[in-house]
């Protein structure tokens, strides 16, 4: 596969084409045999990256730190004090300033502008590791996730449940849009992704042989689902007050074992994590004070049952993250 990826930035999947995308699933496969047979894989050796963090992360963090370390890369993690960026340098400024000093540049943060900018300016090869519009490194892991367990992706049925228009719920549409799987959206109507996102989409998986549907049916979109996937009814950031009123709208929308019940028998469960499904963070029990629920958008019978690749999915960020920071540095070819 004659694919060139080197100095490109990785800001959202829309820049990429579905054999770019093929080929980063290929090189994650390829990083994840490498790491479980023990072998050293340091092909960055001597490069240096900044991690920028906003937003607070486990998976993203560490799946970014441990695959810099496993090419044989150092790192720098600023966290959501731990720069100037924004309130006395400008996004710009910073952008040239790192990109003085860095080979690549991660950011974690709120509007998808400021890693645009990033890009724009640093000179460097810049990755989304999450902002408000688009999560990418997310969906390289999921759809990893769906083809080791169903062995395939063109032609999956994928029913996306809860709010969906947060940056699961558009990243999702891109990725599926992309690879030719066909996606149900299935949310309250003003939850939606917005209609220009949509009709882009829906125009890319003409192309690509899969499908996009907006339904607020759960029976109509449950129907021969081959992955269910949600995420949190309210998004990393959103101000308290919405609790209320978006936990009464996605309730129904729930994943319970009623709703798995109705998909395919071999209908796996998946989310993006952290998840709300009991009592044992402090979210969690705050969530059951002021609302008397013990679990949010997932049932934890779903959550612990054995349909449920979760932690598949957080594992799989490691080997993907890392076939995009390889992807984007090196001048060799992994696959061939």
């Amino acid at each position: 596969m004659n694919i060139d990826l080197r100095e490109k930035s990785y800001l959202k999947l829309l820049d990429f084409s579905s054999e770019e995308i093929r080929y980063l699933l290929d090189c994650a496969i390829k990083f994840k045999q490498l790491k479980k047979q023990n072998i050293t894989h340091d092909y960055l050796k001597g490069k240096n990256i900044a991690l920028i963090f906003e937003k607070d992360s486990t998976r993203t963090r560490c799946a970014f730190e441990v695959s810099a370390f496993d090419l044989g890369m150092n790192v720098t993690y600023l966290g959501p004090t731990g720069s100037q960026m924004g309130k006395k340098e400008s996004i710009k400024d910073t952008a040239r300033v790192l990109g003085r000093m860095y080979d690549g540049i991660e950011y974690r943060g709120f509007s998808q502008s400021v890693v645009e900018e990033l890009a724009k300016y640093s000179g460097v090869p810049v990755w989304n590791g999450l902002t408000d519009e688009f999560h990418p490194t997310q969906m390289l892991a999921d759809f990893l996730t769906i083809e080791e367990h169903l062995g395939y992706l063109k032609g999956v049925n994928l029913v996306y449940m809860g709010d969906a228009r947060n940056n699961s719920g558009n990243s999702l549409m891109v990725a599926s849009s992309k690879l030719g799987v066909n996606i149900k959206i299935c949310a309250p109507q003003e939850l939606w992704p917005e209609d220009d996102l949509v009709n882009t989409c829906k125009k890319i998986a003409t192309e690509s042989g899969g499908s996009i549907q907006l339904t607020e049916d759960i029976d109509e979109a449950l129907k021969d689902a081959d992955v269910i996937y949600t995420d949190v009814f309210v998004s990393m950031g959103e101000p308290d007050e919405i609790w209320e009123s978006r936990i009464k709208m996605l309730k129904p929308y729930q994943v319970t074992k009623d709703v798995m019940n109705k998909a395919k028998p071999s209908a796996i469960f998946m989310h993006p994590l952290p998840s709300f499904h009991n009592l044992e963070t402090t979210i969690g029990k705050d969530i059951y004070e002021k609302f008397d629920l013990t679990e949010m958008e997932v049932t934890d019978e779903v959550f612990e049952s054995d349909q449920s690749v979760v932690f598949d999915e957080a594992e799989n960020r490691l080997h993907t993250i890392k076939a995009v920071i390889y992807a984007t540095l090196s001048d060799k070819n992994l696959l061939k």
